[in-house]
C-alpha cells in the first residue's frame, strides 16, 4: 500500500498511475482487516516487522525503480512477483488454517487471495500495454523480474519461511472480464486539428521557427503588449530541436492554451503557450518555458 501509494505521483503513464490507484485503495483495506483480526488473534495490533534482513533487502530492491522511466519495472515487480507471491502466501495458509475455529482468518484470507490474483491479472493487462511490441521492454522487464524474484526467494518470501516456489502458478487463466473494474481505457489519442481550428496554420509556422532556433520569428508571434520578460522566456531555450510536438491543447473561451514538447541535442524542454486572436492574427500572450535537462 505505502509503496503504490508513493509511485502514483512518479509514473506518467495514466493507465498505470490509476491502476496503482484504485489498488491502494484495495491494499488499504487488507491492511485494516489484518490489523483489527490481530489483537483477536493476541498479537500487535498495526504492528508490522520485517522477517528478516532478506526482506528488507528485497523491499530496498523493489523501490530502486523510482524513476519516471521506470515504470515497466513498477509494474512488473508489484504485478508479476509481489502480488502473485502474496497470493500463494494466502493460500497455503488457508490450507492449514482450521475450519472450525478460524472462520474469521479464512474468510480475510479468501477476500486478500480473490483481491490480489484479480490485480496480479489487471496489472498483466496494463504491462502488457507498457510493452507492445518493444523487445527491448519486454527484457528488461524480465530481468528485473528474476532480479526481485530472487531477492524474494533469497529471503524464504515475505515471512521468511515460504518454501520453494515462493508463487505458485495460477492453475486457470483470469477471465478478462473479472479485472474490467481495475481498469482504464487508454486515453485517445490527441486530435490537434480539431483542438486547434484556425490556429493550426500559424502554429505550424511557430514550431517550425522554434524547430530551427530562429528566436526572432518565435518573438514576432508575441503579442504587441506582451512585455519583455515573455521575450526573455525564449532565450531559456536549447535549439535547434529536431522536434516540436504539440501534446496538450486547452480552450478558453477563443483562447488556446498549447504545450509542446520539444527535444534535441541539447535536452527536452517544455513550452507552454496562451495564443489569443487579434486583427492582426493569432498571437502568443502568455509563455512559459522550462529548463533543458539531458
Amino acid at each position: 500500500m505505502r509503496v503504490l501509494g508513493g509511485w502514483i505521483a512518479l509514473t506518467p503513464e495514466v493507465d498505470a498511475k490509476l491502476l496503482f490507484g484504485r489498488h491502494v485503495w484495495d491494499c488499504a483495506q487488507h491492511a485494516d482487516l489484518w490489523g483489527r483480526r490481530l489483537p483477536e488473534l493476541r498479537a500487535p495490533a498495526q504492528q508490522s516487522e520485517p522477517a528478516n534482513p532478506g526482506v528488507v533487502a528485497a523491499w530496498d530492491l523493489i523501490e530502486t525503480a523510482e524513476t519516471p522511466g521506470q515504470t515497466v519495472e513498477r509494474v512488473t515487480a508489484i504485478y508479476r512477483v509481489l502480488k502473485p507471491h502474496l497470493a500463494t502466501v494466502y493460500e497455503r495458509h488457508l490450507a492449514l488454517a482450521n475450519p472450525v475455529y478460524e472462520p474469521p482468518t479464512r474468510r480475510i484470507l479468501s477476500r486478500c487471495i480473490e483481491e490480489e490474483r484479480r490485480h496480479a491479472a489487471a496489472g498483466a493487462v496494463v504491462l502488457a500495454r507498457l510493452l507492445g511490441d518493444d523487445r527491448r521492454r519486454a527484457e528488461r522487464a524480465a530481468a528485473w523480474e528474476r532480479r526481485v524474484l530472487d531477492a524474494l526467494a533469497g529471503a524464504g518470501g515475505v515471512t521468511g519461511d515460504v518454501a520453494s516456489p515462493v508463487i505458485d502458478k495460477p492453475r486457470t487463466l483470469p477471465d478478462p472480464s473479472s479485472v474490467a473494474q481495475d481498469l482504464v481505457a487508454p486515453p485517445r489519442a490527441l486530435d490537434v486539428a480539431a483542438a486547434l481550428g484556425e490556429l493550426m496554420a500559424p502554429l505550424d509556422a511557430h514550431r517550425a521557427a522554434l524547430a530551427r532556433g530562429d528566436l526572432d520569428a518565435v518573438r514576432a508571434d508575441l503579442a504587441p503588449d506582451a512585455g519583455p520578460e515573455l521575450a526573455g522566456e525564449y532565450a531559456r531555450l536549447a535549439p535547434p530541436f529536431e522536434s516540436v510536438d504539440v501534446v496538450g491543447v486547452a480552450r478558453i473561451g477563443r483562447q488556446r492554451v498549447v504545450k509542446l514538447a520539444l527535444a534535441g541535442a541539447g535536452g527536452r524542454q517544455a513550452v507552454q503557450e496562451r495564443w489569443a486572436p487579434s486583427a492582426a492574427g493569432w498571437r502568443v500572450v502568455i509563455v512559459e518555458v522550462t529548463a533543458a535537462g539531458g
